[in-house]
């Protein structure tokens, strides 16, 4: 960028921040592409004014008060702003909650128009957040969904996010001479057309760091078999012996399996191989339109209950042990109570990984769900078969909005950046697809109506499922911070079964949680013996242990998966020859 004086630079800067800015909004209101989704619509102050038309009534008189304390701060404010200006040194009259590292660096504090411009947003981001409180919603659904989509404004609308509101972006423009706004808009015009009109897939991690089979899911393995919406894959064996009973892993088909199968440190498949178990996972398709018709009941008979049958017929064994993370074990869950119904007892136990089994407690998950969004993407997944993962993606990234999407959007747009290499963000923007029928079956059994906690409200080829028929021993881990799987929701879900349980909550979230290998493990996990009622009752009798969860898991797996036996190298099957080496090709295929 070439200019004469200063004058040029400040003017260059006006028109490009706002041309910018109108693009993105644009982009992520949905304008640009004539979308109106409910993920688009969270931008929108609109979708404010939509949930607070009807049923709210209003505090008057805590809204008067927070107003008046309000204004008393705004007048502080000013009177330490001109003071700052002055040179004089003056306390704030507000600060960023601890964790919140947007306002790290130190112009925020020292600067003054910028620390004035820090402390005006909290000053106004707790005025209305104070508003919100002084509402009375007749419906509690609504209350969260407006003090969602209240956070996601005032989040937007950050001084942070914005060209020549940020310090460091500023400082960027200095150094590299208007370069990095440059570099900024490639960024954001190749974001933009790699995104699916339905939702903005900003770039998390540098994509080109990762080779699946190379340095992420490494584990050495044959695919044993295939179907049209999985391929089996065994791991092989870490020892000389193994286990009896095999462990069939099941991950969630909205992401792909190597979350289990990280780098050599933290993946817990080549961890199990070394403690001597046989190893199998399922590797979910990327479905496409093709597939529109399979459904939640083809995902359970295709997934878990055609591996199950592989695995036994491989290893000989009487029984199985299974597990299920996130959704695939929802599925592993009524997988086997379908089994269960039609008296196959074949397995041996379930661990259960950050799973809803009762969705009464949803999250924030479930203010995506709205009247006005459910609709639209059901009808948009029909219409192209499937709903595309990169929409999800997107979704859950804002749950955790400023470290999961204004974070890059600052430094890939406005400093000019590539994100560093970072292996679960990579598989995070990794997602799969859904089928059109698997999508609207699993709403209406889980978020929207909840029918697993009830007996026999589903019903899969005339087979009822009761979760109150799973008799075996069963292993629920949650994680503390998740964002996505409360684990409030998870315990509740430990209630719905009869069969002898155990409830391990991990520190840390969704991911981070599981994946916290046993060497060098940062989160501790809590464990009570007894299991009482409520989640809160079982956390007041529950003990801290520092680090991994996994050791416990493996203390209560190892003593029912039977004697030791010769360990048997993947493919050599006579009816199941090696079909390809792990990873297989459905895992390598993006979207």
């Amino acid at each position: 960028m070439e200019t004469k004086n200063e004058g040029e630079v400040l003017e260059y800067l006006e028109q490009f921040s706002g041309m910018f800015n109108a693009m993105v909004k644009e982009v992520l209101s949905g304008q640009a592409t004539g979308d109106a989704s409910g993920v688009a619509a969270m931008f929108d102050p609109q979708k404010l004014t939509e949930l607070l038309s009807s049923g709210v009534k209003v505090d008057t008189a805590k809204l008067v008060n927070e107003q008046m304390a309000f204004m008393e701060k705004q007048v502080a404010l000013w009177q330490n702003a001109t003071k700052a200006m002055m040179g004089e040194k003056v306390e704030p009259i507000i600060d960023a909650e601890r964790g919140d590292g947007r306002f790290r660096d130190s112009d925020w504090s020292e600067n003054p128009v910028y620390n004035y411009l820090k402390q005006a947003y909290l000053l106004n981001s707790q005025m209305l957040q104070s508003m919100v409180n002084a509402l009375e919603f007749n419906d509690p659904k609504a209350a969260e969904q407006v003090k969602f989509y209240t956070r996601q404004y005032i989040s937007s609308v950050s001084p942070t996010n914005y060209v020549l509101t940020n310090p460091e972006v500023c400082r960027e423009i200095l150094e590299s001479k208007g370069q990095n706004l440059v570099k900024g808009m490639e960024n954001f015009m190749r974001d933009l057309e790699k995104s699916p009109a339905e939702a903005f897939s900003i770039t998390q991690t540098d994509a080109d760091a990762f080779t699946l089979g190379e340095n992420l899911a490494t584990t050495a393995g044959k695919v044993v078999y295939q179907n049209d919406l999985m391929q089996l894959i065994h791991f092989a064996p870490d020892t000389k012996e193994v286990y009896a009973r095999p462990v069939l892993m099941t991950p969630p088909y909205i992401n792909k399996y190597y979350i289990l199968d990280l780098d050599e440190k933290k993946s817990l498949v080549r961890w199990l191989t070394q403690q001597g178990y046989s190893v199998f996972m399922i590797s979910w398709v990327v479905p496409e339109s093709d597939l529109s018709h399979k459904d939640f009941g083809d995902y359970m008979k295709e997934g878990p209950i055609a591996a199950l049958d592989v695995v036994q017929e491989i290893t000989g064994a009487d029984k199985v042990n299974m597990l299920g993370f996130c959704v695939g074990g929802t599925t592993v869950a009524a997988a086997a109570a379908y089994l269960r119904a039609k008296g196959d007892e074949r397995i041996n136990s379930l661990t259960f990984l950050t799973t809803l089994l009762d969705f009464s407690e949803p999250g924030e998950v479930g203010n995506y769900l709205t009247e006005t969004m459910l609709p639209y993407v059901e009808q948009n997944a029909e219409l192209k078969g499937i709903l595309d993962g990169r929409i999800l993606g997107l979704g859950f990234s804002m749950l955790r909005e400023n470290s999961l999407f204004w974070s890059y959007f600052i430094n890939n747009y406005l400093k000019g950046k590539d994100p560093a290499p970072f292996d679960i963000l990579y598989w995070n923007s990794d997602p799969t697809n859904l089928p059109a029928a698997c999508f609207k079956q699993y709403l209406d059994i889980g978020y929207v109506n909840n029918k697993l906690r009830e007996p026999k409200q589903v019903v899969i080829d005339d087979v009822p499922i009761d979760l109150g028929k799973l008799d075996v021993p069963m292993y629920f881990l949650a994680t503390m911070a998740d964002h996505i799987v409360l684990w409030q929701g998870a315990y509740k879900g430990a209630k719905l079964v009869s069969g002898p349980t155990r409830f391990v909550l991990a520190g840390s979230g969704h991911l981070a949680g599981v994946i916290n290998p046993e060497e060098g493990g940062k989160y501790p996990h809590w464990i009570n013996e007894s299991s009482p009622e409520t989640a809160e009752a079982w956390f007041e009798g529950a003990e801290q242990h520092e680090g991994s969860w996994w050791p416990d898991w493996n203390q209560w797996l190892a003593p029912m998966s039977g004697d030791k036996i010769k360990a048997q190298a993947p493919g050599m099957h006579k009816n199941f020859p090696p079909l390809e080496n792990a990873p297989g090709s459905y895992v390598k295929k993006r979207l």
